[in-house]
């Protein structure tokens, strides 16, 4: 391989001189030119999703350190796949193919990896079919909709050995991977507790209704592997976060995900051996909303560690003075950390170190991307290539999306329970219902 390398680098050399002397000259555009130069390193990409996120990709797309070209932009919605190239064109001076359906997109053997940037019930089910197609994948948060599919995903990632990394880009934050060294090497003692919030301000949501197809939606293929239903109103355009558990996962797994990712990686648990839920529909009661937009979850692990998540989508009070972060404490002392930096107390409560971030990234806003999602997005790059450590495998992202499953499961069963700290498997029969999903027929996971 390392030959094979040099020799491709000694060609393109020579080629290139010979492409100064002469290529140029006749009539060989600069950026055909510039396609030569790293040929054998450029990552082509296709981005399935083209909704609120699609803004988070333009800067790790465009940095031309990154070596990587845009192939395909996906969507099952026409006007986003227009939009979607419209929007991506201020960024780069090439034009992707426009594809509906990603079956297409995976049957490009040319196209090496791709971000799954769909509505939930879509991520694993995306991811899975990818890898196994031979490609890498970036996924959005959350990982999977329900916990086997966590499972599937880990499964997959051994079996394939594809790069699968999560989107939890708080991972890649340097300040945030400084203070989490920094607890591990004792900075505040022992962790033994951290509370992961988030505080929103959310409104009403209209009252999902019967209606017919948007114009240009693909409604079987929006389905993919959920069961048929008729569409109603206004679900395919972010609402279907809040319409029940068909395509969403709540706002545990739009949201507390993040959190609850630092908050485990910080205290380095994996599976809890207790969970118990508090939530309910707090907020204008005869809109739309169908779940829960107020949770008070706790994770008991062993080691008697806890980690608590205050969820509260429609209720912007900042309870711990910012509307979105994670709290950790310790025998000797406290940290703060979110996505502008950390800052560390002693025991008696005093701050002794802060560092502010220098970047920025978006925090209930919707859409988000910044700094930290670049180089989150950079490091998936470099990691298929070999050459960083991925910051976030899929192990640990799976994991992580498994406490919210976990809270999910609490909330809908009305139930506390057990969990197998070695599989995250639940101890209670009803509770296990929940583990998996009803798939449409022919979108069942085939290993």
């Amino acid at each position: 391989m390392e030959n094979s390398r040099r020799e491709f680098i000694k060609k393109a050399a020579l080629g290139a001189a010979g492409l100064t002397v002469g290529g140029l000259a006749n009539g060989m555009s600069a950026k055909s030119y510039n396609k030569i130069i790293g040929a054998n390193e450029r990552l082509n990409l296709a981005i399935a999703g083209l909704g609120r996120r699609l803004g988070a990709y333009y800067e790790p797309v465009k940095l031309k350190s990154s070596n990587v070209e845009l192939v395909y932009l996906c969507d099952v919605m026409k006007k986003q796949r227009e939009s979607g190239m419209q929007r991506f064109s201020k960024h780069i001076d090439y034009k992707p193919k426009l594809e509906n359906d990603i079956r297409v997109v995976l049957a490009d053997k040319n196209v090496d990896a791709i971000f799954i940037a769909t509505p939930d019930h879509w991520h694993a089910p995306g991811t899975w079919m990818s890898v196994q197609a031979g490609k890498h994948v970036y996924v959005e948060k959350p990982c999977s909709h329900n916990p086997r599919e966590g499972e599937i995903l880990m499964e997959c990632q051994k079996k394939y050995g594809k790069v699968i990394q999560m989107g939890n880009q708080q991972r890649s934050a340097a300040e945030t991977i400084d203070i989490v060294n920094q607890i591990h090497n004792g900075a505040i003692g022992t962790a033994y507790k951290a509370i992961a919030f988030y505080a929103a301000q959310r409104g009403e949501v209209p009252i999902a209704k019967k209606a017919p197809v948007p114009d240009g939606l693909d409604w079987d293929l929006f389905q993919g592997p959920a069961p048929r239903t008729a569409y109603t109103h206004d679900t395919w355009d972010y609402n279907w976060h809040w319409y029940g558990w068909t395509y969403g996962t709540a706002e545990s797994g739009n949201n507390a995900t993040h959190e609850l990712d630092v908050a485990r990686w910080a205290l380095q648990v994996e599976y809890p051996e207790y969970v118990s839920v508090e939530a309910d529909k707090r907020h204008f009661k005869n809109d739309g909303w169908m779940v829960y937009d107020t949770m008070d979850a706790s994770f008991r692990f062993p080691g008697n560690k806890i980690i608590k998540w205050d969820g509260q989508s429609r209720n912007g009070y900042k309870t711990y003075g910012s509307d979105r972060g994670t709290v950790i404490y310790g025998s000797n002392g406290s940290v703060y950390v979110d996505r502008d930096g950390y800052r560390l107390y002693n025991r008696e409560g005093k701050m002794i170190k802060e560092s502010k971030a220098s970047g920025n990234e978006a925090g209930t806003a919707l859409g988000g991307g910044g700094d930290m999602t670049t180089r989150h997005v950079v490091n998936f790059f470099e990691a298929i290539r070999g050459k960083e450590k991925q910051n976030s495998p899929i192990d640990e992202g799976a994991k992580s999306t498994h406490l919210c499953h976990l809270a999910n499961i609490s909330y809908r069963t009305n139930k506390s329970f057990a969990v197998d700290t070695k599989t995250g498997h639940i101890r209670d029969k009803e509770a296990m219902k929940f583990w998996s999903r009803e798939y449409e027929k022919g979108w069942e996971f085939k290993g």
